[in-house]
């Protein structure tokens, strides 16, 4: 480690010294609750039991579970090895979960113990890795978590920079297939100053950690949080009632939201009258009207955003109130420009593509040199959203470059050809095209048209429960068209646009 590197660990050595026996750490579950002098206690002598397993700097961890605070501590002792955690989305199907596994490689994978019986049938086609442990304590079958932790957390400290890998995280499936992004400790610890000073957080603060932390927006609003010397109310999964519950009980005072979150929280409080006044910053996505809802009812904050996973989940953030409508303005460490086809900056008010450079961006695609490069040409990162800034420097948000169209339903990313490509699997179908719509609960839903072969006949639902068999069960349309006058180009593929044009209403 040289003179000017600081790490996700040295954080965690530093807090236990700044904020000692603070409250780090609240497990719902359970309300088993850690201080940041225990919190680093503990991720050393995990530390110090993976690396008498033979995990070294580099090697990847894969960590298939809820939020809690073994998965946390995962990440700690990671940081202090060097090696890399691979997070992986519990909502994949079991093909989608092995390519993600294997894309990486992991010498190891921590489980929970209700994802084992999924595990336990594919660990044939899982080469790489050589032992398998159960996430919590107690229940499971595989080794248990806690025999890593019967030491006295004498490991041998790696070297480590800011810049190398912390963390890969699989963004949707351009082209067909999940690219592995590999985000680094300074991209970590530099998102969580941006959100630090944009929040002004303090040690006095209580995050509601309800992401999912195999999402970018989730690990980061856990890390600054932690940061801060704030404390992190752990979720496992998301329900609104019990949200509410500990907003009240913790002084709850800030969280992420991706629709239909906040308005599911909000339903709750007055289904249930718990207060949540506490809450006085909430950041993420959702309608106008959920929004000034939630303000009314609290008299918080809203702060809009842009970003993406290979931003660190941050471009540009603002007060909703500042710019009803947009992303906000650009961070403060982020240089933004909106770029024409050939990589020529637009003047103001154009649309263009999003691009960015400074040191939130990613250090590239794992094993995809050649789409790093693509991404990274003329020396910035290349996002594939089109967007356009307003005269006062407010970033709107245009949709998503053809090559790169996005559906984003409920904070996860889904892209249409991925989608199409299970449908076409099915037997009654010729051509599909699949593309985003409004939606009153997930703001963006997924809509496939299709045409069916001669003399075939489907349902909607069957076509909805085939696809949603093959993959992630948020990736399955929720709305079905079959059409017998299917446009189409030239050359005969589809001709999307005037599919979304003819057809997009839903």
């Amino acid at each position: 480690m040289g003179l000017y590197d600081f790490t996700f660990y040295d954080l965690i050595h530093r807090n236990a010294v700044c904020f000692n026996d603070t409250e780090a750490w609240f497990e719902a579950d359970d309300n088993r609750s850690v201080t940041f002098n225990r919190f680093k206690e503990m991720a050393d002598r995990l530390a110090c039991g993976l690396q008498r397993s033979n995990i070294k700097k580099g090697d990847r961890i894969g960590v298939f579970g809820k939020n809690s605070l073994e998965y946390f501590l995962l990440y700690g002792a990671a940081a202090a090895l060097g090696a890399i955690i691979l997070p992986i989305n519990w909502r994949l199907s079991a093909d989608e979960i092995i390519f993600n596994l294997n894309d990486c490689t992991p010498a190891a994978l921590f489980v929970d113990a209700e994802f084992q019986e999924l595990v336990n049938g594919i660990t044939d086609k899982l080469p790489s890795v050589k032992n398998y442990y159960t996430l919590k304590p107690g229940g499971g079958n595989f080794i248990e978590f806690d025999s890593l932790m019967n030491n006295r957390g004498d490991f041998e400290a790696a070297d480590v920079s800011n810049d190398d890998g912390f963390v890969i995280i699989h963004t949707a499936a351009v082209a067909g297939r999940p690219r592995g992004a590999l985000l680094s400790h300074g991209n970590f610890l530099c998102a969580g100053l941006h959100l630090n000073y944009c929040f002004n957080l303090t040690s006095k603060d209580v995050h509601l950690n309800l992401l999912p932390m195999f999402h970018v927006g989730g690990f980061f609003m856990a890390t600054n949080s932690f940061q801060a010397g704030a404390l992190n109310v752990n979720m496992s999964k998301f329900d609104a009632e019990k949200a509410v519950e500990l907003i009240e009980e913790k002084k709850v005072s800030l969280f992420f939201d991706f629709s239909p979150i906040l308005a599911s929280i909000l339903e709750a409080h007055e289904q249930t009258g718990k207060d949540i006044k506490s809450i006085r910053a909430v950041m993420g996505l959702d309608t106008p009207e959920t929004i000034e809802k939630y303000q009314k009812a609290t008299g918080g904050t809203f702060y809009s955003i842009y970003g993406q996973t290979e931003t660190t989940g941050l471009v540009t953030m603002g007060r909703y109130n500042d710019r009803p409508g947009s992303a906000g303005k650009i961070i403060p460490l982020g240089e933004v420009r909106i770029v024409d086809d050939y990589d020529h900056p637009v003047p103001n008010g154009q649309v263009g593509e999003i691009t960015m450079k400074g040191p939130l961006i990613f250090k590239g695609y794992w094993n995809l040199p050649e789409d790093t490069a693509y991404t990274f040409r003329e020396g910035r990162h290349h996002t594939g959203d089109l967007g356009r800034f307003d005269k006062d420097g407010f970033l709107w948000f245009s949709g998503r470059k053809a090559e790169k169209e996005l559906i984003k339903t409920g904070g996860e990313n889904v892209y249409p050809a991925e989608v199409e490509k299970v449908i076409l699997q099915h037997p009654a179908i010729e051509k599909a095209v699949v593309f985003g719509v409004p939606d009153p609960k997930w703001k963006e839903g997924i809509k496939a048209v299709c045409r069916l072969k001669e003399g075939e006949h489907m349902e909607p639902q069957e076509l909805i429960k085939f696809v949603g068999e093959r993959m992630a069960s948020y990736k399955k349309p929720q709305y079905v068209e079959f059409i017998t006058d299917f446009p189409c180009l030239e050359d005969g593929s589809p001709d999307r646009a005037k599919i979304k044009e003819l057809y997009g209403g839903k």
